[in-house]
């Protein structure tokens, strides 16, 4: 590991032994960081692969639904149903901070006018069960679906700033602090040696005294 191009003086060692101490400081604290962004990164995982199970899982019995009810249900009754929607929903997204990562928080913001989005307002003349539950799954989907969506994205930002803080952590130990101790090292090799210098002189002065 080379070493700093500093010179070998007191106040350049004090002020090497104050950045040492800093940036072992600053290590501990990353570390610290790193390892609980890794703990939570991996019980998040563990949540979004479950949540993905059941989503998948309530897709494809609405999809089954749903093939049924086009075989029993005239499709331009089922075009005409979807056109217009009963509802207007939006969806609003705010921040939170998760060890200094801002990570989305979805939710759905449902007409207040509009009753419960699992009432299904169009006419059972030409409608079938088959057609009911398929609706039924995909609003109780959804919510699902958008924690999923929720999750996943923060997933992604806390991989980012794992993988950012364990760069600044391998930098420190293995190039900054190693720096830092090779020359605090050298530095105090070199006074010690002009020390000793400067007593042998002494002594010989002495004795030629």
């Amino acid at each position: 590991m080379a070493r700093l191009n500093v010179n070998p003086t007191r106040m350049e060692l004090s002020n090497l032994k104050d950045r040492l101490s800093l940036a072992s400081r600053g290590h501990k604290l990353l570390k610290d960081k790193q390892d609980e962004l890794m703990r939570r990164f991996i019980t998040l995982i563990r949540q979004n692969n479950e949540l993905r199970i059941e989503v998948e899982e309530k897709l494809s019995k609405a999809m089954q639904s749903f093939a049924m009810a086009k075989s029993l249900v005239h499709e331009n009754f089922i075009e005409e149903l979807m056109a217009v929607p009963t509802q207007s929903v939006n969806l609003n997204i705010d921040q939170k901070n998760i060890m200094s990562v801002r990570v989305p928080q979805m939710h759905f913001q449902y007409d207040d006018n509009a009753g419960d989005p699992k009432d299904l307002s169009y006419g059972y003349l030409n409608s079938n069960g088959e057609l009911d539950l398929t609706f039924e799954y995909l609003v109780e989907v959804m919510p699902d679906m958008l924690e999923l969506a929720e999750i996943e994205k923060t997933c992604q930002l806390m991989a980012d700033e794992i993988e950012k803080t364990r760069r600044r952590v391998n930098a420190l130990e293995f190039m900054t602090i190693p720096q830092l101790e090779e020359t605090i090292y050298f530095i105090q090799m070199k006074l010690d040696e002009a020390e000793r210098a400067s007593i042998t002189r002494l002594m010989k002065v002495k004795d030629m005294g």
